[in-house]
């Protein structure tokens, strides 16, 4: 047993800033941004299971994002979904997100604390767009809630998006508290016959707590927030449409792979807490693989 936990401390933990020395583990959050710039390859898949009049239906919507440090402090990234919708009412379809390309500001800050800010832009060439739409833009509708209404400008396809935000982390002791927001200003570039507005601001917050009861192992929850802060007409038609709050729970691992490399695997819950989402009772399992390297 002795070798056993002189193996796992060698060789899984947090992860290592300076030779010798550990920094406090930091949890990753399910669906908000790290306060920090990595270099890191993230596969994030969910797989929401919801209900409609017309019966059940499931999608899965997964994001691959790859990130590099260019200095200690600013990393640019790329971030793009795929997603599968599977109605009751129709046949399935496959659909690909609009490519979003960003950089990550991670300013040294003073212990515990953890600093990001982040700007992005997505460029509209998603499949599903322009004035013929097609079942892909329904499973571009239900890849917004798979994902909590937290990525809605990866399947806004007709329009361009700019977006800032800021995070911070306190890491301390095996915890970390972490809070965000982020606000979006999504501009039309295509589809002016089927989608009246030309512009809408959106707003996503959220906050992650997560502890460490073992150097391996972290546990995690978080409560999300999105809201259009603009009135576009979709939301005039249906008002449950302007915001959406939800929750997750999940457990991630944290594996040292080589003295830079890190597999920090995690699975996580999610649920709707109001409409549309709990209406449609809406259940999400989030497979997270992030490697940093």
């Amino acid at each position: 047993m002795k070798l056993l936990a002189l193996a796992l401390g060698l060789h899984v933990g947090a992860c290592p800033s300076t030779a010798g020395a550990d920094p406090p583990p930091y949890s990753l959050a399910w669906q908000l941004r790290p306060a920090a710039a990595g270099n890191v390859v993230r596969s994030d898949t969910t797989f929401a299971a919801y209900a409609d009049p017309d019966g059940d239906g499931a999608t899965v919507a997964s994001t691959l994002l790859a990130s590099y440090k260019v200095t200690p402090e600013l990393a640019p990234l790329v971030r793009v979904a795929v997603s599968y919708d599977d109605p009751a009412a129709s046949d399935g379809a496959t659909a690909m997100s609009n490519p979003l390309l960003g950089v990550t500001w991670a300013p040294a800050v003073a212990a515990p604390w953890k600093l990001g800010v982040f700007g992005a832009v997505t460029i509209p060439v998603g499949s599903g767009g322009g004035n013929s739409p097609d079942a892909r833009t329904a499973t571009n509708r239900s890849a917004v809630f798979a994902r909590s209404a937290m990525d809605n400008a990866l399947f806004a396809v007709n329009d361009a998006t700019v977006i800032a935000g800021v995070g911070a982390a306190y890491v301390e002791g095996g915890f970390t508290v972490q809070a965000e927001v982020t606000v979006l200003e999504l501009i039309r570039v295509r589809g002016d016959e089927v989608q009246p507005d030309k512009a809408k601001t959106n707003f996503t917050s959220g906050i992650h707590a997560g502890y460490f009861p073992l150097r391996w192992l972290s546990v995690g929850a978080e409560l999300r927030y999105q809201r259009y802060l603009s009135t576009p007409m979709f939301v005039e038609a249906t008002p449950a449409l302007r915001d959406t709050l939800s929750a997750a729970i999940g457990v991630r691992g944290h594996v040292r792979l080589s003295a830079k490399r890190w597999l920090r695997p995690g699975i996580a819950y999610s649920r709707g807490l109001d409409d549309p989402m709990s209406g449609r009772s809406y259940d999400v399992v989030q497979l997270d693989v992030p490697l940093a390297f």
